[in-house]
């Protein structure tokens, strides 16, 4: 699904986007730096997004990465060039703003992990709606070990692990391996590297098979629905479920169910 790039490559293009079928293939494209997520990277992804976010052509997009490493986190070296707290506030602010939007998307994000992702990369992944990872990947909130605490990665980290595996990465600094990280929660899916491609695009193939129009809804539904107590999700979800039953692809599937026939979605 995505071409490995070499590590010799240019970085001029610090992300790549790739269309197909239906599929946005964005890839960081920083391989010499192990795809740290500096701040032009962060701004890249954060365009694209935008971009993608009206795109009914796009039903699922894949966040992938060129090189030996999916994303060692922010870019240190950067950092320490701006020892500026309004500068410092400003990245994290355009940090958060970026995985915000992945997550108000319509359409689901699947993360393709290789190597490692840690600190800010293993947010990433945590941050997306979906994640396959090859057996070599591994994973980490490791900023403690080097000073820092890493308390952006530790918001999706904390919604998608148990919270004392949560804190175990975070205080510890451990990097544990694809198994674990899919034991933990923080990956779907764990493949072969040779494998990789053709899982995610599984993945996306069916997503894809299914209503863009229940397929937004529900992502938009299920993330809401998270921040209310029980007894407001409920009524919510009630809300939402009863306004869905009145479009025509919720008519189309009840309908090529019970004539047991597949559906023909009005919204692909």
């Amino acid at each position: 699904m995505t071409a490995e790039i070499a590590e010799t490559g240019s970085e001029e293009n610090v992300l790549l986007r790739a269309d197909k079928g239906g599929v946005a293939i964005l890839t960081l494209n920083r391989p010499l730096a192990f795809n740290a997520l500096s701040l032009d990277l962060i701004q890249a992804l954060q365009a694209a997004l935008d971009s993608l976010a009206d795109d009914e052509e796009t039903r699922v997009i894949v966040l992938a990465a060129s090189g030996r490493a999916f994303s060692t986190g922010h870019d240190l070296k950067e950092m320490r060039q701006h020892p500026d707290l309004e500068y410092y506030r400003n990245l994290f602010a355009a940090s958060g703003r970026m995985m915000t939007t992945m997550t108000h998307l319509p359409q689901p994000v699947i993360a393709r992990v290789h190597g490692i992702a840690a600190s800010a990369g293993c947010q990433l992944v945590a941050n997306c709606d979906l994640a396959v990872a090859s057996h070599e990947a591994r994973f980490a909130t490791n900023g403690i070990s080097n000073g820092l605490f890493c308390s952006t990665p530790s918001v999706p980290l904390s919604r998608n692990v148990s919270r004392k595996h949560a804190f175990d990465m975070l205080f510890t600094g451990d990097f544990v391996d694809a198994e674990t990280a899919r034991e933990y929660g923080l990956v779907n899916r764990v493949v072969a590297a040779d494998q990789l491609d053709v899982a995610v695009a599984e993945y996306a193939a069916k997503i894809m098979s299914k209503s863009r129009v229940a397929v937004a809804s529900g992502k938009r539904m299920f993330y809401e629905q998270l921040r209310k107590p029980l007894d407001e999700a409920y009524a919510y979800a009630g809300n939402v479920m009863a306004r869905d039953m009145m479009t025509e692809d919720a008519a189309e599937g009840f309908d090529a169910f019970i004539e047991k026939r597949p559906p023909v979605w009005k919204h692909r």
